[in-house]
């Protein structure tokens, strides 16, 4: 029984080509892009196999099922180059992190909006991080304030996604890139 499972299994990942397409009728269509017409399969497969090519499902979907006649190689081929270069493109967006403490010299700031600047141009979403020390937990009011600072000095660039809020011996603050 278990064997009869996996067999079941490597045929629903066998691509649909040829003897394998089991319609009444199909639409085909040529190499060239011509319409070929509406016809049974096993005439569909006869013209492929006199061109030396594959007959290959394109859309079960449609009514008739749409068939093309091709050489399946070299369109499984295209199908992975497509593929790749739609992974290429596809930008996923990081949290990046900026922190700071809540006593931060003006140049260090200005640092830490340049990095998040670039940051956010690139696409990700900054998380910027005020630190505490010791006592220093007692002036959160002055880390919200600067981290409302840093939201205005990006207000063009960026949204604020999640409002300053205090984690522990940390305040954080969620900027993600504007949508144009």
């Amino acid at each position: 029984m278990a064997l009869s499972k996996q067999q079941n299994r490597r045929q629903q990942n066998l691509p649909t080509i040829n003897e394998r397409i089991r319609f009444p009728e199909i639409r085909v269509i040529d190499s060239e892009g011509e319409q070929l017409g509406i016809m049974e399969p096993s005439e569909a497969l006869q013209l492929a196999q006199e061109r030396d090519l594959d007959l290959v499902l394109l859309s079960d979907k449609a009514e008739p099922p749409v068939c093309r006649i091709i050489n399946y190689g070299k369109y499984k081929f295209e199908q992975e180059k497509k593929a790749r270069e739609a992974r290429k493109k596809q930008h996923t967006s990081d949290v990046k992190e900026v922190k700071m403490r809540y006593k931060i010299g003006d140049h260090d700031y200005h640092v830490r909006v340049n990095q998040a600047t670039r940051f956010i141009k690139a696409g990700d979403k900054v998380k910027a991080t005020v630190m505490f020390r010791g006592r220093e937990i007692q002036h959160s009011d002055l880390a919200e304030t600067l981290l409302k600072r840093l939201a205005g000095d990006l207000e063009n660039i960026a949204e604020v996604q999640q409002l300053p809020k205090r984690e522990g011996r940390n305040m954080m603050m969620m900027l993600s890139p504007k949508k144009s």
